[in-house]
């Protein structure tokens, strides 16, 4: 005979174990499916280990989607504030990094076992390293074939993630699953990723790898200050995470190398009291040395202030405002921290996550058609998301 659950979860990451705590508080019998050797494995290299688990500041703004109204409901009735109170309920100590990023005091772990440890008070059962052969609709339910059994339930929440870091076991199971049932799923690209140079692009910068400095990054009507780091490969830092989210090939990207000031007024300045200092010297007050002293080489005749026209400082400060870069592509799923597109949520209800064409089928998480900026953004979502489908299935 197969095993009985209330609810089986497909995933054990962020939103599958919020889930599943939820639902066994309930007074429901879960059980918990994940194929890897451990739950949260997102969850224990995310901030360098010490977990980036909220932001203080998290709107409806923050996320991604075709539907850009969908998270509402589920953000509202699940807020960063509701998860803090766990976490120090728990005696978890956090700090504020900037931003209203929440991380750790101590380590990522603290945050799994916190998870687990409600999983457990609740009554949840965790099955890892558990493989699914199959799954059906069955008269009341669903069947689950899987390398520990067979395993009947009227409730099947899917909590697989996305597509992005495949080395700690990311699949697109869940978009298959949904595909299986009817439901349309989105193409997906990977978000909050480093960018790639090739060619004479990659040529002009591969040296200064190492280099990082703010900028504000700019690309189809979205723009984010933040720190943007130059790698062998081509550019990350935050800055270029978030950007990249919103940038694909061919679209226009520019970067405000001096995020914050008047670059006229400063090189007018600069004119006025050090006319015999180069350009590049100027500059190099404000950028990296050798980002400046490059700058120079591709652009700019590097020649004392004081022999500059007004007009050709003009020409300088726009550039410097609005510098072109030519990205060919992404480093991918292998570095990117989100997927973008998923399981379209126009056939998703937005309160419960449950399937508007199959009763008892829910999707949460990042299967799902919404993406976090970067900032502990995709950790609330998973939090919410999993809330809401806790407490309705």
């Amino acid at each position: 005979m197969p095993d009985s659950f209330d609810v089986a979860i497909i995933g054990g990451g962020a939103a599958g174990l919020m889930c599943a705590l939820a639902a066994g508080k309930r007074g429901k019998r879960v059980r918990v499916i994940e194929h890897a050797n451990r739950v949260g494995k997102k969850i224990l290299m995310s901030g360098g280990g010490r977990c980036n688990f909220t932001n203080t500041g998290t709107t409806p703004a923050n996320f991604l989607s075709a539907n850009p109204h969908y998270c509402k409901s589920a953000l509202a009735r699940y807020t960063p504030a509701d998860f803090i109170a766990m976490v120090d309920a728990h005696g978890i100590a956090w700090h504020e990094k900037e931003l209203g990023q929440l991380f750790c005091d101590d380590s990522s772990k603290q945050i799994v076992g916190m998870l687990l440890d409600e999983c457990a008070d609740a009554g949840v059962q965790v099955q890892t390293s558990c493989s699914i052969e199959a799954v059906r609709k069955v008269e009341g339910g669903f069947r689950l074939d899987t390398t520990f059994g067979t395993l009947d339930c009227p409730a099947l929440v899917v909590a697989t993630g996305g597509l992005s870091i495949p080395s700690m076991g990311a699949t697109g199971f869940g978009y298959e699953l949904a595909r299986q049932f009817g439901h349309h799923v989105l193409s997906t690209r990977a978000g909050l990723v480093p960018l790639t140079l090739s060619g004479k692009h990659q040529e002009h910068w591969q040296d200064l790898s190492g280099v990082a400095f703010p900028v504000e990054a700019h690309c189809n009507g979205k723009q984010f200050r933040a720190d943007m780091l130059i790698t062998h490969r081509g550019i990350s830092g935050p800055a270029i995470l978030q950007i990249s989210s919103y940038w694909q090939p061919g679209d226009d990207l520019r970067l405000d190398l001096l995020p914050g000031q008047d670059a006229l007024a400063v090189l007018l300045e600069q004119q006025g009291q050090r006319g015999a200092a180069e350009l590049k010297t100027i500059l190099a007050d404000a950028l990296p040395k050798r980002l400046a002293q490059r700058l120079c080489e591709l652009r700019f005749d590097s020649k004392p202030m004081r022999q500059y026209q007004q007009a050709e400082l003009r020409d300088i400060a726009q550039q410097l405002k609005a510098w072109p870069i030519v990205a060919s592509g992404t480093e991918g799923y292998r570095t990117a921290e989100v997927t973008l597109g998923g399981v379209d949520t126009d056939q998703l209800s937005s309160s419960s996550m449950q399937s508007r064409l199959v009763e008892g089928l829910y999707f949460i998480g990042e299967v799902v058609d919404v993406s976090g900026h970067l900032g502990g953004y995709n950790f609330q979502w998973a939090w919410a998301s999993g809330h809401a489908a806790g407490n309705a299935v």
